[in-house]
């Protein structure tokens, strides 16, 4: 069973502030739990985000236990959108949808993540139990450091 989580957020700040550091894979280590384990593997040199481009993680979502996890970009529209899938990793499906909508009162970022468990019945219970709440812990807390990132960002210029 595929599932949804979809979010929005409202900065104070412009798009090419925002697009930098959204598109910018090692700051997502910066905004994911440290409990996660989430480390970026992939070496970059100040690549621009590009389809087609891959990204090598490891993330521990439970019990400290390890995964790697490989997402690819499949699509990108320069500073309104972006979408990463995943390649391999503990979901079955993994499609997540960046958007960013300037407005009077800065970007609205819009996080679109369609997403299925392995296992069929005991992921979908899984999901119930667990998962669900483990991701919507995830974003809360990337909401929460986000507020505080471009906070002090916009109170440097």
């Amino acid at each position: 069973m595929k599932f949804q989580l979809y979010r929005e957020q409202q900065q104070s700040c412009d798009i090419q502030t925002a697009w930098k550091f959204f598109s910018n894979p090692f700051n997502l280590s910066k905004i994911t739990p440290r409990d996660m384990g989430f480390v970026v593997l992939s070496k970059f040199v100040d690549e621009e985000i590009y389809e087609g481009m891959e990204i090598d993680y490891t993330v521990s979502p439970f019990l400290g236990i390890a995964l790697k996890w490989k997402t690819r970009i499949t699509q990108v529209e320069f500073q309104k959108s972006f979408t990463d899938f995943q390649e391999k990793g503990p979901y079955k499906y993994w499609n997540h949808r960046h958007e960013f909508i300037p407005n009077e009162k800065g970007v609205l970022m819009k996080d679109t993540v369609d997403y299925e468990l392995p296992f069929g019945f005991l992921g979908t219970l899984g999901h119930q139990v667990l998962v669900k709440n483990r991701l919507e812990k995830i974003f809360n807390y990337r909401f929460n450091v986000l507020e505080k990132i471009f906070r002090e960002a916009k109170q440097e210029l």
